[in-house]
């Protein structure tokens, strides 16, 4: 091993383990964020993630082993800390651009399971490549660091230690501080330039040449050209109209406009999340459907009609109503205060709105009060949340309804598969409320569920409807009216113990994707490549 002064101060040593442990988990959680707005956020998502990262560290390890004993050379250790810093600090500036490619060449080649399937290659492509050479660290600096065997054990355990503080920091830094302030790509840069200064402080107190290590200046050279072209935070980079793109603690956030309305996602690859007419009349969403549930509540005989909506959004739904019935006390609860923040700004909800920052369940199991309406619509994108899907959930809210109170549930994903997400969600739902209308939103994958304890609900609806005078509002009801139906149970359950949300959406997602690429896969197989082009 060649001698290096740096290497007898073992504090070096256990700060590099430190800063390796800590880069690692901010790029596990950078790349949650980078794959979050092309493949969703849900647990297969993130099991992928981990999958992929503890291979690459698995790998890494036995490598670093190998390389200590047969070259215990430190420069080539520091080495490979300047080239995973680099790689790090490049993702920002390819990561994105790399994930659409990977995903347009599997798209005409995958049948099922696509996101399964695109997201490990996107993570196999861009993370284990650099996590594989953070996992040499460990046993290298083991090699150097161990004097003899006496103190053998307490060393190593330092190592770990340091590895496992590292981690701790490189988990709460980029969630609570550094993604929400400064955004993920600028997050990889942070961590990029950690490593950096890391391997450029060893190599110039070792004094070693630039010819001896002519990675350390061409490092430091392609690093610069990545703060300058990788800073941009943009995921759909394709867009040039965005009138706001950002990330908060649980969201990736676009708003964007067009003459008619203003919209929000969360997703660069699936749907709009909140719309705002400009007319100030209905959305022409689901939402308008779900102005259903104010009828079966009897909004038109009470004086007041109280109004939840766990999901609230940038608030479509709360401000419709709001707009619509003079009786309406609404209170909406959002998890994501900065999606409030852009309702407020962008989406004009009224002040006269209360909105509570806070989980929907966690908010009900706090909450002692009673609503004429419950909305729940918390389904995101392709993301449902399990805790929010359950009997024992809906139970919940069964048990903060009026006794003639309606809820009403926005099922963002439609599929004729027999089992499939929405027979599970509608089954559990049953085995809670006694009747359940369902009704699919016309050109969209929506379907809405309206459920009651109160036997008279339809006939209270009649009543609501016929003492309603918003022409608008009667046309609308009319054809929500026109396509409903009464749901007939069957034996599906969802329980908080037993919820396989993520695996149900997947099926959905993958007939969605066949469905929507089946005409370019016909066109690619009879005109190939040039006839894509030309469509486009």
């Amino acid at each position: 091993m060649k001698e290096r002064p740096i290497l007898k101060n073992k504090i070096f040593l256990y700060l590099t383990e430190f800063f390796a442990g800590m880069s690692v988990m901010a790029v596990e959680l950078g790349a949650s964020r980078l794959l979050a707005p092309y493949f969703s956020s849900s647990q297969i998502v993130w099991t992928i993630i981990i999958g992929t990262i503890m291979i690459a560290m698995a790998l890494g390890n036995l490598y670093g082993g190998r390389k200590a004993d047969k070259d215990p050379n430190p420069d080539k250790l520091y080495g490979r800390i300047i080239i995973a810093a680099i790689w790090i600090g490049l993702i920002p500036v390819v990561g994105k651009y790399l994930i659409i490619g990977i995903s347009a060449l599997l798209i005409f080649a995958v049948n099922s399971n696509f996101l399964v399937i695109a997201g490990f290659v996107a993570c196999m492509v861009i993370f284990v490549f650099p996590l594989f050479l953070l996992g040499t660290v460990t046993p290298s600096l083991v090699k150097y660091s161990v004097d003899s065997l006496d103190d053998s054990g307490s060393v190593v355990g330092k190592l770990n230690a340091s590895n496992t503080i590292g981690s701790i920091i490189g988990t709460f830094v980029p969630t609570f501080i550094s993604i929400p302030a400064v955004g993920t790509s600028i997050t990889f840069l942070i961590f990029a330039g950690i490593l950096l200064v890391l391997a450029v402080v060893y190599f110039i107190s070792s004094k070693v040449s630039v010819r001896q290590c002519i990675k350390l200046p061409v490092g430091i050279l392609i690093f610069i050209l990545c703060i300058i072209f990788g800073h941009n935070n943009s995921f759909a980079f394709w867009q040039s109209d965005l009138m706001y793109e950002g990330e908060s603690i649980y969201n990736y956030l676009q708003v964007y406009e067009n003459e008619n309305e203003v919209a929000l996602s969360t997703n660069v690859l699936f749907g709009v999340q909140s719309v705002y007419n400009k007319n100030e009349g209905l959305s022409g969403f689901y939402y308008d459907y779900a102005m259903a549930a104010a009828y079966m509540a009897g909004v038109k005989e009470k004086e007041t009609v109280k109004i939840l909506i766990l999901g609230n959004g940038t608030g479509t739904y709360a401000t419709q109503c709001h707009r619509y019935f003079d009786n309406a006390d609404i209170t909406g609860v959002e998890i994501d205060q900065k999606i409030t923040d852009l309702a407020r700004e962008y989406f004009y909800l009224s002040q006269d709105i209360e909105v509570i920052t806070y989980d929907g369940r966690a908010f009900l199991n706090a909450d002692d009060g009673k609503y004429d309406i419950i909305m729940v619509d918390a389904y995101q994108d392709i993301t449902i949340p399990f805790q929010m899907s359950s009997v024992e959930f809906f139970t919940l809210v069964s048990e903060h309804l009026t006794d003639d109170g309606v809820m009403v549930v926005n099922l963002n994903m439609k599929s004729d598969e027999e089992g499939n997400i929405n027979d599970y969600l509608c089954d559990t739902i049953a085995a809670v409320f006694s009747d359940i209308y369902v009704v699919d939103v016309a050109g969209f994958t929506n379907r809405e569920l309206f459920a009651s304890n109160n036997p008279e609900m339809m006939d209270v609806y009649q009543r609501s409807i016929e003492l309603e005078d918003t022409e608008e509002l009667v046309a609308m009801m009319n054809r929500v009216s026109a396509r409903w139906y009464v749901y007939e149970a069957g034996d599906y359950l969802m329980t908080d113990d037993k919820a396989p949300v993520e695996l149900l959406g997947m099926r959905v997602i993958d007939s969605l994707i066949e469905d929507e690429v089946s005409y370019y896969k016909k066109i690619y197989e009879e005109e190939g490549i040039q006839g894509l082009l030309n469509l486009l």
